[in-house]
């Protein structure tokens, strides 16, 4: 969602409740040639510009094994956005949601995710396209997209049971 802290008719803001602290810790920093809310794109393009992802130390030592896949989730913290809207009035259709039911960045917990085509690694930086984040926005996690992966073993009996 492309705006600057304005609520649109429709829209409900909640009273934030006090932080808890989950142990997150900001692994890097991502490089985009976004400095502007206005100017970012609204979705990532595997198309779209070569973005730095730069690891902080201790953490480029888990690069190790990354160069083999060609597509990473890069999961970031919009730290720009608001966080207490609940219902939300997307400029493109007019209506109104709520929060879960949109990909906005204005949430709770601005996580953002992207499927990000892996250009290539120099040393503690991974270079990607498909991003739409801010320059400077933190890095969460990173991880080989998920459809690269295949099951390690076949389904056993009682893999799927829930509780007793």
């Amino acid at each position: 969602m492309v705006r600057r802290n304005e609520i649109r008719e429709g829209e409900v803001a909640v009273a934030m409740p006090p932080a808890e602290d989950a142990g997150l810790v900001f692994i890097g920093r991502i490089r985009t040639p976004w400095t502007d809310r206005l100017a970012c794109p609204r979705q990532g393009r595997l198309d779209g510009p070569v973005c730095r992802i730069e690891f902080d130390e201790p953490w480029a030592g888990g690069l190790a094994g990354l160069s083999g896949y060609d597509k990473v989730e890069v999961l970031y913290w919009l730290d720009q956005s608001r966080r207490d809207i609940l219902l939300q009035s997307p400029k493109s259709d007019g209506t109104t949601r709520g929060v879960f039911s949109l990909r906005s960045p204005v949430r709770p917990n601005p996580i953002g995710t992207s499927v990000a085509a892996l250009v290539g690694i120099e040393g503690s930086t991974v270079l990607v396209r498909g991003l739409d984040c801010l320059d400077g926005t933190p890095l969460i996690d990173l991880k080989p997209d998920r459809c690269s992966f295949t099951p390690l073993a076949p389904a056993q009996p009682g893999d799927f049971e829930t509780g007793p």
